[in-house]
């Protein structure tokens, strides 16, 4: 019994020193550990508080596009890009308020939401898609050199037939109808290639296609 608490006396007295070596070690790990804890549950939490409100403001930019309120749909939009520019809402609700504007006429409110997409969105379908319409607004504005410099870069496949289309909208609205007639004809071969059920795009620019020949060059 002796032997067995000398043991026991060594095996505390070695702990004991380990322990005045390491301990503070050990402390400042575990410290660590549960501040890194605490840290990133505030953080989900934040996360979660700012993506909560960002769904209610754009839940009003909803109803504002439904309402044809367009100031509504400008301030709610603003309201998720100055607070809540990190989420997924942000770049949806800029390209619905841009929308909302441009049917009411305001080009200018139209294309500032729409640049900010252009530049901050993440994906870059959502940045492709805003460029897109900023161009249609550029164009409905009568700045075609601002549009076809929007329209220069080729375009990813799903958005060929409506950039093509734009395109010759504006080199029409420029006098370019030689380069017009190219745009359309590309346009249309986009079309045919991606047949939608009910889409009346192809349609419609066979007709502006049709109208330009024998145009002035």
């Amino acid at each position: 019994m002796a032997v067995y608490d000398l043991e026991e006396q060594e095996q505390l007295a070695e702990l004991k020193a380990w322990w005045a070596q390491y301990g503070w070690m050990v402390t400042t790990v575990a410290v660590i550990a549960a501040v890194a804890s605490v840290s990133w549950q505030g953080w989900q939490w934040y996360q979660r508080k700012q993506t909560a409100e960002a769904a209610a403001l754009y839940s009003v930019v909803q109803k504002a596009v439904v309402d044809n309120d367009a100031a509504a749909a400008r301030q709610a939009a603003g309201q998720i890009l100055e607070n809540f520019s990190g989420t997924a809402y942000a770049p949806l609700a800029a390209l619905m308020s841009a929308k909302v504007q441009q049917a009411a006429g305001d080009t200018g409110n139209a294309a500032l939401p729409l640049e900010w997409v252009t530049k901050n969105a993440s994906e870059p379908v959502m940045r492709d898609i805003a460029r897109l319409r900023l161009a249609a607004v550029r164009l409905d504005a009568g700045d075609t050199a601002a549009a076809l410099a929007l329209l220069a870069d080729e375009p990813p496949p799903a958005l060929k037939v409506r950039h093509h289309d734009l395109r010759g909208d504006a080199l029409v609205a420029d006098g370019k109808i030689d380069d017009a007639r190219k745009a359309y004809q590309a346009a249309l071969d986009a079309a045919d290639a991606v047949i939608v059920p009910g889409d009346r795009s192809a349609e419609i620019i066979r007709i502006k296609l049709e109208a330009l020949m024998g145009g002035a060059r």
